[in-house]
């Protein structure tokens, strides 16, 4: 059952210290809780500092939503070029998927574009490992750094020999 947002009439009417849900206690209701004091125009009994918090747990969010598409993808690029035997449609398919991801996140949060080095580092790191892993090789045997530039992640075609 879908709970109804509460509006400036639904505003609790106590403030912060009397009777509203803590932060810790229940994430829900605080949420609920903050966003009628934000309709209700309530500003001075906001939790700010949690709010805060919160809204810097959104931006990492954003960020690592984004490294996980990369990841994905740069990991497919690292089987895809040091196991070429095994290349598949899978492969091909998961790859253009991820690419897609990532190019969709990156036009609906562009302020992440200032972070792709980081993001292409950390992803790669990743990828790496797991690539290591799924092609039962030491990490070693992979490159130690990203081969791979911006342009090439984001357009680097995975035709399928099937598919030719």
């Amino acid at each position: 059952m879908a709970h109804p947002v509460p509006t400036r009439e639904d505003a609790p009417a106590t403030p912060l210290a009397e009777g509203r849900t803590r932060y810790g206690d229940d994430h829900y209701t605080w949420v609920q809780e903050q966003v009628a004091l934000l309709r209700s125009g309530r500003v001075e009994a906001l939790d700010l500092d949690n709010i805060a918090e919160e809204l810097s747990d959104v931006g990492l969010s954003e960020y690592y939503r984004l490294q996980s598409a990369v990841e994905i993808l740069l990991l497919h690029m690292l089987k895809w070029d040091h196991q070429p035997e095994r290349r598949s449609r899978s492969w091909a398919l998961s790859s253009a998927e991820h690419r897609e991801r990532a190019l969709i996140h990156l036009r609906k949060s562009p302020g992440l574009k200032s972070s792709l080095d980081e993001v292409r580092r950390d992803a790669f790191r990743l990828a790496r490992l797991g690539a290591a892993r799924q092609m039962r090789r030491p990490p070693a045997a992979l490159p130690a750094d990203c081969p791979y530039a911006w342009d090439d992640i984001l357009n680097r075609p995975f035709a399928f020999e099937a598919d030719r």
